[in-house]
């Protein structure tokens, strides 16, 4: 009985040189692709230690790359040529409707080999307006943070980059999921994911999507799905937690930042899960008694003071009195000593608290506990 090969998997498996050859039975092949591709990666990177120069591994590395494309391309076109001879052997084996099973595997197979690249996976099952969204999408992206970056030659605006691997992630399995669902008999809806947004919103609904995406802005998905209080002190934190470690050079703190991003990127995505099932209450992440307010305004006040010390005061008088060298004594001294006190007064401050205990009637001793 022949032995039937899924074509994908094959595809899949190649990441790895030489793989997918060896299990679409081309043993030739799966030998020589990884032995030249391993062989040269370990080569180059002993060569470079040997030598110490890190150019013989990029050399190594660019080879390893171009022979990982080349076994790729190879594979593909073995598969691309061959889909009738392996139809066949299903035939042989498959007696109910081998017509349907085969045309359903093809089109399953195109569909997910063309989402590699967004949108084309899309235009495969007839769906030419959301194929374009998604193409849209990650292309200009590419392009607008190329052109702003080199209008404005900061490279910062290349981070925005990171949200290109989202795009394809959620692109690649939207085909997957159509193609489900067009095979299981259930009819497609051409239309862009905005459409989806927006036909939400008529409905006065919330996108769970769009709610999702903005939570990996610290407080926006709250503020989206209406917790103004929740949203408004989470982003608050996080980018006032920026200037205060950029302002006093705290840089020991930076471990606070992911802390506060993951807490509000997974906050928001509890939100988002109990959106439409049960109300959600604004809850403030700092819930206060309004005297809170006042030790808000006292600290706002005090790195007002701070800033304008820094950058008026101290450096007028370091002009006028250059040999006491009063911008270099105070960055070197003071200002590592008023963060210590900070510190100090702040863990003094949460030790001295006492537990706070619930008060109830006792019946049996009548009095309160």
């Amino acid at each position: 009985m022949p032995y039937y090969r899924n074509r994908l998997l094959a595809l899949i498996l190649n990441f790895i040189p030489g793989l997918g050859h060896l299990y679409w039975g081309r043993k030739g092949r799966g030998i020589i692709y990884p032995i030249f591709f391993f062989g040269g990666l370990l080569g180059g990177a002993f060569l470079a230690m040997v030598f110490n120069e890190g150019g013989i591994f990029a050399v190594a590395a660019t080879g390893g790359l171009i022979l990982w494309v080349i076994s790729m391309l190879d594979l593909l076109i073995l598969l691309l040529k061959q889909p009738k001879a392996r139809e066949r052997e299903l035939s042989d084996q498959y007696s109910e409707d081998p017509m349907i099973r085969r045309d359903e595997s093809a089109e399953r197979f195109y569909t997910i080999l063309l989402s590699f690249i967004p949108g084309l996976g899309h235009f495969q099952l007839g769906l030419m307006q959301r194929g374009l969204s998604f193409l849209i999408s990650f292309f200009g992206l590419i392009t607008m943070m190329l052109f702003i970056t080199s209008v404005t030659n900061q490279s910062v605006f290349l981070l925005f980059l990171g949200l290109l691997p989202i795009i394809w992630l959620y692109c690649m399995f939207d085909a997957v999921q159509l193609i489900h669902r067009k095979q299981a008999g259930e009819f497609l809806v051409d239309r862009t994911l905005f459409d989806e947004w927006e036909s939400g919103r008529t409905e006065g609904k919330r996108s769970k999507v769009l709610a999702t995406l903005l939570s990996a802005f610290p407080g926006a998905g709250q503020m989206y799905l209406g917790m103004q209080k929740r949203g408004l002190q989470l982003m608050v934190l996080f980018l006032g937690s920026f200037y205060i470690i950029d302002v006093l050079r705290m840089s020991v703190f930076l471990f606070i930042l992911p802390v506060i991003w993951f807490y509000s990127f997974f906050d928001g995505l509890q939100s988002t899960s109990r959106y439409e099932r049960e109300p959600l209450a604004d809850i403030p992440l700092i819930q206060g008694k309004p005297n809170h307010q006042h030790w808000i305004g006292i600290v706002l006040v005090l790195l007002g003071i701070y800033y304008v010390g820094m950058n008026v005061v101290v450096p007028l008088l370091n002009n006028y009195f250059p040999e006491f060298r009063l911008y270099h004594r105070i960055d070197t001294y003071l200002r590592p000593a008023v963060i210590s006190l900070l510190l100090i007064g702040g863990g003094l401050k949460l030790l001295s608290k006492t537990k706070k205990h619930d008060v109830y009637w006792d019946d049996e001793d009548d009095r309160l506990r």
